[in-house]
């Protein structure tokens, strides 16, 4: 792997779209350190993950990082966006007023799409949830079980469900 780039974006208090221009900004500079590491080196390696703030079909992510949830349809500098299909089936990593979002996400180059695994290539994206990582009962129940709500320790993990991807590599 050549790159991993962890980001934190900016969160959305005061709102999806009052929030949105600072999540955009973001994706402009994901996208510069991209074409950066691109123009050192086309065949580059790079992930890029972590908790974004917006949807894979958030435009931060779909105009600015140029990350595509269809293998088939990139076209070239185009990054894959491992969690698009989770997504599109209703998977999320948190849940917010009883919807949910899947803003841990993991963004591949296509270098890692090869169908040559003699390297490392990507194989598999997953939201981890399991039962005992889930609020069991009251209002939010099916939720993540947070560490703490309502300035109360409720001796949970997180409120968002852990996301990552599977490589593989054949030995030769």
């Amino acid at each position: 792997i050549s790159t991993f780039i962890v980001c934190h974006w900016p969160s959305r208090w005061g709102g999806q779209k009052a929030s949105e221009p600072r999540r955009i900004e973001a994706g402009k500079v994901t996208r510069r350190i991209v074409d950066s590491l691109q123009t050192l080196d086309p065949n580059a390696k790079i992930i890029m993950m972590g908790d974004l703030n917006d949807d894979p079909v958030n435009a931060s992510l779909t105009d600015y990082v140029r990350a595509k949830g269809k293998r088939n349809k990139l076209k070239s500098g185009d990054l894959y966006n491992t969690m698009w299909d989770h997504y599109k089936k209703g998977n999320g990593t948190l849940a917010y007023r009883d919807a949910w979002n899947l803003f841990d996400q993991i963004v591949i180059s296509q270098a890692l799409l090869s169908e040559d695994a003699t390297n490392y290539v990507f194989h598999e994206a997953v939201v981890f949830r399991r039962d005992y990582m889930i609020q069991q009962s009251g209002q939010y129940a099916g939720y993540p079980l947070r560490t703490h709500a309502g300035g109360r320790w409720t001796n949970g993990f997180s409120d968002h469900f852990p996301s990552y991807i599977i490589l593989k590599k054949y030995a030769n």
